[in-house]
């Protein structure tokens, strides 16, 4: 039986701050760019060499607002997600394609930073309790520096707040 999974995973720094936009029926959506690098050494002239790839990345409804509240421009992310393909034609009639990656879980490398990562209570859909309160994340983009990041914070269930522990 084949396979027809295309997961992908991605670790990267982001080209720009997530922009959120809403579908026509209101469902939240983020789009950002992840740089990725690559280093190599050349066998031939024993130089070091680089190549950057760029990935366009989408993210939909809780993750989406997650996201934007936690993420910024140079931050280093790990992510997890499908690879899919979008179709359209322009104004003049031009086709035109691209391949994004639809990511399911979003969080900043640990790497060179350290991370403080708080829950959100959501009372229903999109919708976050104690209105919205929100701090943003601050992750170096590289060099070993340390700060912490921290994403939305909320709630949670008080019986795993006092150990610092979530359920599974």
């Amino acid at each position: 039986m084949a396979n027809n999974s295309n997961a992908i995973t991605v670790a990267g720094n982001l080209t720009r701050d997530p922009e959120m936009r809403y579908t026509a029926s209101g469902k939240q959506t983020t789009n950002f760019s992840v740089a990725v690098n690559r280093s190599w050494r050349n066998q031939q002239s024993n130089e070091w060499e680089e190549r950057t790839s760029f990935f366009n990345v989408v993210t939909w409804g809780n993750l989406a607002e997650n996201v934007v509240a936690s993420l910024h421009k140079g931050m280093r992310v790990v992510l997890t997600g499908r690879l899919e393909q979008r179709s359209w034609e322009t104004e003049q009639g031009e086709k035109r394609s691209v391949v994004e990656i639809v990511a399911e879980e979003v969080g900043p490398s640990l790497v060179f930073a350290t991370a403080d990562v708080h829950r959100v209570e959501r009372s229903g859909p999109g919708e976050t309790r104690g209105g919205g309160d929100r701090s943003t994340a601050s992750v170096p983009a590289g060099g070993g520096e340390r700060s912490t990041a921290s994403v939305p914070a909320g709630g949670g269930d008080p019986s795993y707040d006092q150990y610092g522990e979530e359920p599974f």
